[in-house]
């Protein structure tokens, strides 16, 4: 079969050409079937979410000798169930990533995404995530919800999307926003956390991490009563979040103690790789906003989940639409045979 052949397939035809698990020899058209290096130095570039068929496969191949990574292996792999099967690309030449921003670029207007990995966390050894809560875990930004029972949420919402875009400090944004909940009886804030709207596949995500042995923790600039909630929900190990001060079964308008922002974030990453003896490839971060960037930088793996232009833009990867389930498409690439 020749590489114009291959760009003729169907999706169905592909499917049939690529066997699951099985890695191909690109440059030989898929005809014979290679193995990789049990630790290998290039980079996998990692399509999802489409129905793929011959033509998208060249278009990648491609887009990715364009920016100077040249495919030499292809690989079909369906991480689980309720998962479409994902194109994995490796270029055997170890170079710094694309821009997560580009790929999305790319890839969104073709109907998938695309995201590289050069030094992938493995599924079946025990691992570590961290994640950020509003926005990520969860679909909704509490604080905004907080203030819109207090009837300040226009206001209290712009000064939350300047931080999480990074263009105001965390603490600094925090303390004036919680500064106009004052008042708020602590029974609205019950009724807003006994109804949690979860990001769509987190649950089924940290299920399945469970049954391989990873811890799972959150680490977030909201507030505790919503991290234990959501623990609660997902089956988390722990939780890391700011306390709101009550009064008289009301909000004070003030935080105790430290304040989790995006060093904080880090820094409890960092003490539980420590703690569990992980390995730093197998510790992995996800989050949506610029306080997320540090703890991202810090792990193995730094995933922007439905991130803002500037995280997209600074994340080692990006899941730009969809379920959080998807992160398992970095945790299954089939290296070993």
């Amino acid at each position: 079969m020749t590489l114009e052949r291959i760009a003729s397939l169907s999706s169905e035809q592909l499917s049939m050409q690529l066997s699951l698990g099985k890695w191909y020899h690109y440059q030989d058209a898929l005809a014979e079937q290679v193995s990789l290096p049990s630790d290998p130095q290039g980079v996998f570039s990692i399509a999802f979410a489409g129905d793929f068929n011959g033509q998208q496969l060249a278009s990648i191949v491609q887009f990715l000798a364009q920016q100077q990574f040249i495919v030499t292996a292809i690989c079909r792999y369906q991480p689980d169930q309720n998962l479409t099967p994902a194109l994995c690309f490796y270029s055997d030449t170890a170079k710094t990533s694309i821009n997560p921003l580009v790929m999305n670029e790319f890839a969104h207007p073709h109907g998938f995404q695309l995201v590289q990995v050069s030094k992938p966390p493995s599924l079946t050894n025990p691992g570590l995530l961290v994640m950020d809560m509003d926005s990520t875990a969860i679909t909704i930004e509490c604080i905004d919800e907080i203030a819109r029972l207090a009837d300040v949420y226009d206001e209290v919402a712009a000064v939350t999307a300047q931080a999480m875009a990074g263009k105001l400090d965390f603490s600094e944004s925090l303390h004036q926003r919680v500064a106009k909940l004052e008042g708020i009886e602590q029974s609205l804030i019950d009724q807003l956390k006994n109804n949690l709207p979860l990001m769509p596949g987190v649950k089924e995500l940290c299920r399945v991490l469970k049954q391989h042995n990873w811890y799972l923790a959150i680490a977030s600039g909201g507030f505790v009563p919503f991290a234990e909630q959501v623990q609660q929900l997902i089956n988390l190990d722990e939780v890391h979040a700011n306390i709101l001060e009550f009064k008289d079964a009301k909000l004070t308008g003030k935080v105790l103690g430290r304040i989790v922002d995006a060093e904080q974030k880090a820094v409890v990453l960092r003490n539980l790789q420590q703690r569990l003896s992980l390995p730093m490839q197998q510790t992995v971060a996800i989050g949506d906003g610029a306080n997320d960037l540090t703890m991202m930088a810090a792990a193995g793996l730094g995933v922007a989940v439905h991130g803002k232009a500037k995280v997209v833009e600074q994340a080692q990867a990006a899941i730009c639409h969809g379920s959080l389930l998807q992160l398992l498409y970095l945790l299954t690439i089939p290296i070993a045979e």
